[in-house]
């Protein structure tokens, strides 16, 4: 599975921007797709996980109430809507793909695919 993450850019606090992360390869439907997020001197971080269907969703406490994740298998495209974003939101982003995936797990490893990433940026 080859992941294309887009969408990145410079905001604004309090503005927003959806994240866009294009699959192709193997069949989309098949893997949970997560969003996971790097600031400068920081480990990578969980941000949002999608079940196959889209049916199951969670989210990092960070991020809760203000992000969303959705996916639509016949674009092979999942999506990371982000609202009231914040300073501390700065970091490039990360779409990736998991074959065996575990709900409420916010692990990498689990992950077995990634795409390159995309800057976000939100200005104070």
């Amino acid at each position: 599975v080859q992941l294309q993450a887009s969408g990145g850019g410079l905001v604004q606090a309090g503005g927003s921007l959806r994240l866009s992360c294009a699959a192709s390869g193997r069949t989309f439907s098949s893997y949970a797709m997560g969003w996971f997020r790097q600031a400068p001197g920081k480990e990578r971080e969980f941000v949002a996980a999608a079940s196959w269907s889209g049916d199951l969703t969670y989210y990092a406490d960070s991020v809760k109430g203000r992000f969303t994740i959705s996916r639509d298998n016949a674009k092979n495209t999942v999506y990371l809507q982000m609202n009231s974003l914040k300073p501390e939101d700065t970091a490039v982003y990360y779409c990736a793909a998991a074959a065996r995936w575990t709900y409420g797990s916010s692990s990498l490893r689990q992950y077995d695919y990634w795409g390159q990433g995309t800057q976000v940026t939100v200005s104070s």
